[in-house]
């Protein structure tokens, strides 16, 4: 039978793991999709070292594991004279991984949207900035939103890599309360708990804004809902 003093005991804990693994990824999301973002934009120059540096970075960090990204960015980047704490290395190294995913969503998103309304718009004299703001950008986010709340569920969930470099995110209290109590079936219970309920308030959300923005789309367009 678990133990349930165990749980209530080491409760505190838990909660702060949880709040940290909450705001790290919630940071790192944020930072990885304006990166993503960012990487789409260099792509589209019309020049090919900004293809050829585009498929070398998303080829690098989709072809390496996440923990090796970590261990070299840790305990490699001393040796390069990059000294970084724990946490801010958790920052980044979550901000840069997601920014591959989230640049080859950015492509896919774009590359769906009609080029017959991307030529209408050329012709009705919009310039390359319009057109970005006012043709693609809107009908890509509708695109857009379910493979993007699919990559935030899996770097919530790649986010306890971040234990071995004591990151202190939820697997690594759950990891040290193993160790005090030599219990593991009520830490690793609560452990999963919280990380379903991580992702799933991050999957009901991503349904609220794929509704809301399918709504503004229907609207926009004088189309029954």
């Amino acid at each position: 039978m678990p133990d349930e003093s165990v749980t209530l005991r080491y409760a505190g804990r838990f909660l702060d793991g949880f709040l940290t693994t909450a705001w790290i990824c919630g940071v790192s999301i944020c930072a990885a999709v304006a990166l993503g973002l960012a990487l789409f934009l260099v792509r589209r120059l019309p020049f090919a070292p900004a293809r050829w540096f585009y498929d070398g970075y998303v080829g690098l960090l989709r072809g390496t594991p996440f923990l090796i990204q970590i261990f070299l960015l840790y305990y490699g980047g001393p040796g390069l004279g990059l000294r970084l704490s724990a946490t801010t290395t958790a920052l980044i190294g979550l901000s840069v991984y997601g920014s591959a995913y989230f640049a080859e969503i950015f492509r896919a998103g774009f590359e769906a949207v009609p080029r017959g309304q991307v030529e209408a718009a050329r012709m009705l004299g919009f310039d390359r900035g319009q057109i970005l703001r006012n043709v693609e950008l809107p009908q890509m986010a509708a695109l857009i939103i379910p493979p993007s709340v699919n990559q935030c569920i899996i770097l919530i969930k790649e986010s306890a890599v971040l234990s071995v470099i004591t990151v202190p995110e939820l697997t690594t209290v759950a990891t040290r309360v193993v160790s005090e109590t030599f219990s593991f079936a009520e830490p690793y219970l609560l452990l999963a708990l919280l990380y379903w309920l991580l992702v799933e308030t991050t999957a009901r959300g991503g349904r609220w804004l794929e509704r809301a923005t399918g709504r503004h789309l229907t609207t926009t367009k004088g189309l029954p809902p």
